[in-house]
């Protein structure tokens, strides 16, 4: 099934492409945009207009006036100087999410790319041919250039790209999809590398991924609480309704679902820790903000973030802007890592407040029965607390600092790439600490339901969860590697969250 490039690309849509393998298609009309403002590069060039990107250098060369006989070599020369990105390759995905984007932009007809070119960067990604992208090497402006000219390297035949499993020489990679890579010509290499695409890749897929996160959170949270056997009056949809945020409400609605029908539940105890009694409070606060990104995250994919832009219709025009600087992406996702830091921390204080036993409710001390002998689960919180730590170094934002690049010209850059990939390892850190509090409330639950006097039964929909994990997880009766069932646990996240 294909894509239509859409009038508003939402980040499911690039969901598609990115991981499920879903062709773009382009409609008549995004090639005539594009054909539309070659004309107006193609014009430039042959009344020898002195105009950024097309006839001159770039960044501190923007002065220098290149001859035409020179301009196929200027655009190699841009993409073989521009490819020094460093550091592990990107996740495929996000790699097919940044030619989406490319796709996405260049199809608007303001870049001035020859439709030749732009039909074979839609090759490479509807044939499966994905560039090989080192991870670090953006200052987030002018742009993406290091990790989108890696991509650009692939399409003129160099590089390196992964194809059906197997990495190879970009010529091969290309020669085996059945693609003929391209020559750039003018203002082609800078339409094609000058951009976001690289921080807004990797921030749709994490936004994407945070929502089921999300949903993993509050499950977590309810299992916890029955295997405290706390009191869950601090949902009360009267003391929301006195703090209307609409996600704090939205998180106390859903925990009163989750946790409907629960035996486990206590309604006579007073009250919670906050860990526990301020959940809809933190977790509202971190789906407002997680909220915030993805409007941000999602215009920016629906921007055209090259330049120099072209203008055709009634009034044509070239005018060199900045629509390359990451800085909303980089303060969105800033705040996204953040967020996401506090979903961890409430996750770790709820497990520790499962394994002490002077706040377990009667449980025995880190859940194990034959404790001495046996740790329990006293160190997987070492861990919890070692993934939060780093969290808060992680949360340092990134759009508040600037390095000046170019000669002074680029004075002020975004680290917006900085910023998403400093919130993808947030979450990733996250997503560990969740699954070992949901390796630790099952733990407690079956501690609870061996010794009480009277049969005990979860929430209809927390117990689908818990039967999840426990035909994967057995009750641990006696040390053993713990890291492996919270790993497997973490491997399963998604699948946890489709059952909320």
């Amino acid at each position: 099934m294909e894509l239509s490039i859409p009038h508003r690309t939402q980040i499911h849509d690039l969901v598609r492409v990115a991981r499920q393998g879903t062709k773009v298609a382009i409609s008549q009309a995004n090639k005539n945009n594009i054909q539309a403002s070659r004309k107006i590069v193609e014009q430039i060039i042959r009344s020898k207009q002195v105009q950024y990107g097309v006839t001159t250098g770039f960044g501190a060369f923007k002065n220098t006036v290149i001859n035409s006989h020179q301009t196929k070599t200027l655009q190699k020369n841009l993409i073989l100087s521009h490819s020094v990105g460093v550091g592990k390759p990107l996740p495929p995905d996000v790699v097919r999410g940044i030619m989406f984007i490319m796709i996405r932009y260049l199809s608007q007809g303001h870049s001035g790319v020859r439709l030749e070119t732009f039909h074979t960067l839609v090759e490479m990604l509807n044939n499966g041919v994905t560039p090989i992208v080192p991870e670090k090497g953006s200052v987030g402006s002018s742009g993406d250039l290091a990790p989108s000219a890696h991509i650009a390297l692939v399409l003129i035949g160099a590089g390196e790209a992964l194809y059906k499993g197997h990495v190879y020489p970009g010529a091969k990679a290309m020669k085996l999809a059945g693609i003929t890579p391209i020559t750039l010509e003018a203002k082609e290499g800078l339409a094609i590398i000058n951009n976001t695409s690289a921080m807004t890749s990797i921030s749709s897929l994490l936004l994407y991924d945070a929502e089921w996160l999300m949903s993993v959170a509050a499950v977590s949270a309810a299992l916890s609480l029955q295997a405290l056997m706390g009191t869950d009056r601090a949902y009360d949809p009267r003391v929301h309704a006195l703090k209307p945020h609409r996600e704090q409400i939205r998180v106390a609605q859903l925990l009163r679902a989750l946790l409907k029908g629960s035996t486990f539940i206590n309604k006579e105890r007073i009250q919670e820790a906050y860990s526990f009694r301020c959940v809809p409070q933190v977790h509202g606060a971190i789906g407002n903000m997680l909220n915030y990104s993805k409007s941000i995250v999602t215009t920016e994919l629906n921007s055209v973030t090259d330049n120099p832009l072209i203008f055709t219709g009634d009034n044509p025009d070239v005018i060199s802007g900045g629509n390359f600087h990451g800085e909303a992406v980089a303060i969105a996702m800033d705040a996204a890592g953040i967020a996401l830091c506090e979903l961890g921390d409430i996750s770790e204080r709820r497990l520790a407040a499962l394994l002490d036993p002077a706040t377990n409710n009667a449980l025995p001390a880190f859940l194990i029965e034959n404790g001495g002998v046996n740790s329990g689960l006293m160190i997987t919180q070492y861990t919890a607390a070692a993934l939060v730590s780093e969290n808060k170094v992680l949360a340092h934002p990134a759009s508040v600092d600037s390095i000046p690049t170019s000669a002074n010209i680029e004075d002020i850059v975004s680290m917006g790439t900085i910023a998403a990939r400093k919130a993808r390892e947030i979450f990733e850190n996250v997503a560990v600490v969740l699954s070992i509090e949901l390796l630790a409330s099952c733990q407690a639950i079956d501690v609870r339901k061996k010794h009480a006097d009277k049969k005990l039964h979860l929430s209809p929909r927390t117990d689908r969860v818990y039967t999840f994990i426990r035909k994967k997880i057995p009750y641990v009766e006696h040390d053993t590697e713990y890291r492996k069932y919270f790993m497997s646990i973490r491997n399963d996240l998604a699948s946890i969250a489709a059952l909320v």
